[in-house]
């Protein structure tokens, strides 16, 4: 049964009086007891379908599979059952609008195989310990578009969230590993399927995980993000840095592009908001980058609550190195074949352009897992009240680091029938490559020439 709840009366009072306060110790004192660490509800659901959060899977939950990548621990597992346009009524209680959008407008192929849910997540002490200083310390300024007193760590900003405006702060600021490189590849199919590669070079910072950056630098900065093209030929050795601000309002996102072809560095303003994502044929915004990126001062954010829904989740079959690229691609969206759908908590919230202001979402909405604090579903809708684009984050846990990430990201334009997808590694050399240190030297303009060498 669908459930929309708000956290208890307290959550309400909250949002009546205000948003600014971090949370009291007696509130902070329900994390890793009643709460989770992360602030998720710790029990199971009434109907026995949601476990109780008992830890996360363990470090050696399953072998490794091919060139180190992680092993399947649920391998052996059958769908219970798959939700497809013949059937979604019955369970239309625990879905999106879009996923019910996605499986009318792909009737034969679009489905949700779901299988049993298993609270897969679990995170270093080091981690729990920074997310509870959080709690007590990190508070909204500037109406909710900046942080103060936040760790600058990716530790979840307000584990226990009273307003929209927090939850999207969560999913920001979720705990993703620190420093990682990585390679992966994009796609922007045709209706037809046919489709060409562009493989991406990406590297992320924390400025508290950087050798020699600035003190004063560092005071306002969330991440820095540096991304490589490698191919086709006519991208390869494009470059882009972005120096990400914990407060965009005060302190805009910074970002520069180096053009190969032209061998010049240029201040890139279009990097942010609803400008055009990098290769991405027009298919997604740079705020759709990691299913919500940059600042959120453009939006008014409403919490709806939480509710049970069929999310992706623990998708390693789709992030096993046995899959190629082709096999995952398809026409009109992912092979849902290797898909896996759960029944999890979500926090759901609303997101309405306020008045005054441009982007070409008019309205969106994002399904938020308690466990990451992760968008794993989002919606988002045109000018004119028309659903227009679903996104899907393939999650997966990478148990052996406790990092959760996805195994693709999709945003499907249910208007054109076409889709991108980004994030796949599955045909690379190695996984992701996480703890490493950063030099502040490699983040500024002036090495971008250097990393754009073809």
């Amino acid at each position: 049964m669908k459930t929309r709840k708000l956290f208890g009366a307290l959550a309400l009072s909250f949002l009546a009086s205000s948003v600014m306060a971090a949370v009291s110790p007696e509130e902070a004192a329900k994390l890793g007891t009643s709460l989770t660490p992360v602030g998720a509800e710790k029990a199971g659901n009434a109907a026995g379908t949601i476990p109780e959060w008992t830890g996360g899977l363990p470090t050696n939950a399953a072998p490794k599979a091919a060139r180190g990548f992680v092993g399947n621990p649920y391998a052996g597992e059958q769908a219970e059952f798959t939700i497809n346009a013949q059937n979604f009524e019955q369970y239309k209680a625990n879905l999106s609008e879009g996923q019910i959008a996605m499986l009318k407008r792909y009737p034969d192929t679009y489905k949700l195989p779901v299988y049993k849910t298993h609270r897969s997540v679990g995170y270093e002490q080091s981690v729990y310990d920074r997310i509870k200083t959080s709690a007590l310390n990190t508070k909204l300024v500037d109406g909710g578009n900046g942080l103060e007193n936040f760790a600058q760590s990716r530790v979840v900003a307000f584990p226990i969230p009273s307003s929209g405006i927090e939850v999207i702060w969560n999913h920001l600021t979720r705990y993703l590993g620190g420093n990682v490189r990585r390679t992966l590849v994009q796609a922007t199919p045709q209706t037809n399927g046919s489709y060409t590669l562009v493989h991406f070079e990406d590297e992320v910072a924390y400025p508290n995980l950087m050798d020699g950056l600035d003190a004063e630098k560092s005071a306002n900065a969330l991440l820095f993000f540096k991304q490589r093209v490698t191919a086709p030929a006519r991208l390869a050795g494009n470059v882009l840095l972005v120096h990400d601000s914990l407060n965009q309002v005060r302190e805009p996102r910074k970002a520069w592009v180096y053009n190969a072809g032209q061998r010049r560095v240029r201040l890139a303003p279009q990097v942010a908001y609803d400008g055009p994502g990098t290769a991405s044929d027009g298919l997604r915004t740079s705020d759709n980058f990691s299913m919500f990126s940059g600042s959120p001062d453009r939006y008014d954010w409403k919490l709806i609550g939480k509710r049970e829904m069929y999310v992706p989740y623990n998708n390693y079959k789709m992030a096993s190195p046995d899959n190629k690229y082709s096999d995952m691609l398809k026409a009109g969206h992912l092979n849902q074949d290797l898909a896996r759908y759960e029944l999890h908590r979500v926090w759901e919230i609303e997101a309405s352009l306020k008045p005054g202001e441009r982007n070409i979402y008019a309205k969106r909405r994002f399904f938020i897992d308690e466990d990451t604090w992760q968008i794993l579903v989002s919606e988002h809708y045109d000018g004119r009240g028309q659903l227009w684009r679903i996104g899907e984050a393939m999650q997966y846990h990478s148990y052996e680091v406790q990092v959760s990430g996805n195994a693709a990201e999709t945003l499907y334009d249910i208007i054109a029938g076409r889709y991108l997808a980004i994030g796949m590694n599955n045909e690379e050399k190695q996984p992701f490559q996480y703890g490493h240190r950063a030099a502040a030297a490699e983040f500024t303009p002036a090495a971008l020439r250097n990393a754009g060498v073809r």
